[in-house]
């Protein structure tokens, strides 16, 4: 996403107490977790590296791997480790917020912070959100992940996502208390206690699937400030391990994330696929210039694109996968609205309602 902006303290609106400075020292750290044996070993050891975290809660979420046998292994060498099950999921709730709802809980520390089991805190990470917070008075800080990638789908479809969603919630924007813009990565999302009481905490979003964006919308609309910033040297993630995974996950969010509605989602496909330069090319067949010409346009976006990655702190060179990129997102764009206008999708192995049909959990 775009850059960090410089922390500026900020005052609350009347009825947003910020909070006090010697409450900046202790965090409880929560991680919803189901069939996350892959990436909980390394999650816990990020965890476990920040000396500010004094307790860290896993809510194992009926996983039907070996996710609580690893947590319960690193919680036989470090006390600060805990495991809670969720027994289920409740009705009218995704299973991600219920279990993140149990953990904070159970927690007994003046800071949340919410980490997803695929993300791995570097050195520093949450000494640097404690800073941010004393320094511009936000009640909810969130860091946007380094995102690793291997694969050459993961290389091509994340990083034009990313990009997208720059777009829509630059830092600036969500940092700014005059702007209506509002958003958190819940892969690093730290929540003072007593704002996570006063908005209702997960149960005001039990529904949501898009549950990050909805918690920063009722902070800031609240009045409490937000600090939205780059995660790159503090936390990073790779959010999926397959081409299904992926497809799922992003099927699931981001016809939300684009704005919910059809409009939103006509306009972003009109905006992000080369249009006119297929119809340049397609013309080509008879008129040779056509061709050229449509050759040229694509060739300007693809820079343009490449330009984009690197404001955002990717690396220019997959610039190379731009086109494969249009076409991954413009084909998960469509499914994810589709799969909203049905009103259920596939998550993880359970049924999520979303869309017009309600959400149900």
């Amino acid at each position: 996403m775009s850059k960090e902006p410089r922390a500026e303290p900020s005052s609350a609106p009347s009825g947003a107490s910020i909070p006090a400075p010697a409450e900046l020292e202790r965090i409880s750290a929560i991680v919803p977790a189901r069939n996350e044996e892959l990436s909980i070993a390394a999650c816990l050891a990020g965890l476990l590296r920040q000396p500010e975290i004094v307790e860290i809660i896993v809510v194992n979420d009926q996983s039907s791997d070996g996710t609580a046998e690893i947590v319960r292994q690193r919680m036989a060498s470090d006390a600060r480790i805990r495991l809670l099950e969720t027994g289920g999921v409740p009705e009218g709730w995704v299973g991600k917020n219920n279990a993140a709802a149990t953990g904070a809980a159970a927690a007994t520390q003046a800071w949340l912070l919410f980490v997803d089991a695929d993300a791995e805190l570097l050195p520093g990470a949450a000494a640097r959100a404690l800073e941010l917070a004393g320094a511009s008075g936000a009640g909810l800080v969130s860091f946007s992940p380094e995102q690793v990638t291997t694969r050459w789908y993961e290389k091509a479809l994340i990083p034009f996502i990313f990009c997208r969603l720059a777009q829509r919630f630059s830092y600036d924007a969500v940092n700014d208390p005059q702007s209506r813009v509002a958003a958190a990565n819940g892969q690093f999302l730290m929540m003072h206690r007593s704002v996570y009481d006063a908005v209702g905490g997960h149960a005001s979003v039990a529904a949501e699937v898009v549950e990050d964006v909805a918690l920063a919308k009722r902070v800031k609309s609240a009045g409490y400030a937000l600090h939205f910033a780059s995660g790159a040297g503090l936390v990073r993630t790779r959010m999926y391990r397959s081409f299904a995974a992926m497809w799922e996950g992003w099927r699931k969010n981001l016809y939300q994330l684009i704005g919910g509605k059809p409009a939103d989602f006509w306009s972003e496909l009109g905006d992000v696929f080369p249009w006119v330069a297929l119809l340049l090319v397609c013309g080509g067949v008879i008129f040779p210039l056509s061709l050229l010409a449509g050759v040229v346009l694509l060739l300007v976006r693809q820079l343009s694109y490449g330009l984009e990655l690197t404001r955002n702190r990717y690396p220019f060179r997959l610039i190379v996968y731009y086109v494969p990129a249009v076409l991954l997102y413009a084909g998960v764009l469509i499914a994810s609205r589709r799969g909203h206008a049905a009103g259920t999708l596939d998550w993880k192995g359970r049924d999520v309602a979303v869309g017009p049909a309600g959400k149900l959990g």
